[in-house]
């Protein structure tokens, strides 16, 4: 429990004190600090609960999704343990996947944890149902997953 209380202010700190992988977010500071307290909070439940939260993650109306906004997960080689929208992903290694400008977002998402522990990145990805790609900013953090060092993170589509 010590542990757990002493990193999440070491998380948070590095949250704002270091620059995003990808750059600064262009979200308004509430925007960006409710999709961080969402992954924080999930990052916890995970390293608690391990693979038996992604079912919480799943119930709609639990406070895990709202609007185009949702949970993934992914270890850090770069596959998906878990999303939210796209199940269909699920099981797969998509750390060489490249988005529609070749940036290979997967691989970003390993990179900020492993450099920051947490921080935001972004790429090019259509909205749940939709075909046409957009910008979207995700915040990454780092977890544990019944002992596997892992990722959790949550994005915004900026229009």
């Amino acid at each position: 429990m010590l542990k757990a209380l002493l990193k999440w202010p070491l998380i948070l700190l590095l949250s704002t004190a270091l620059p995003a992988f990808g750059g600064p977010h262009p979200l308004p500071s509430h925007q960006a600090a409710e999709i961080e307290s969402l992954v924080n909070r999930a990052a916890e439940l995970l390293e608690e609960r391990g693979r038996a939260a992604f079912q919480d993650f799943r119930k709609p109306g639990a406070g895990w999704r709202y609007g185009d906004v949702y949970l993934f997960v992914v270890d850090m080689q770069g596959i998906v343990l878990f999303n939210a929208v796209r199940p269909n992903r699920e099981g797969r290694d998509l750390l060489d996947e490249r988005d529609a400008d070749g940036k290979r977002f997967h691989r970003d998402f390993v990179d900020t944890v492993r450099k920051f522990g947490s921080g935001w990145v972004d790429y090019m990805f259509p909205r749940p149902g939709q075909p046409i790609v957009t910008i979207k900013w995700s915040y990454v953090c780092a977890t544990r997953i019944d002992g596997v060092e892992a990722l959790v993170g949550a994005g915004v589509y900026v229009d």
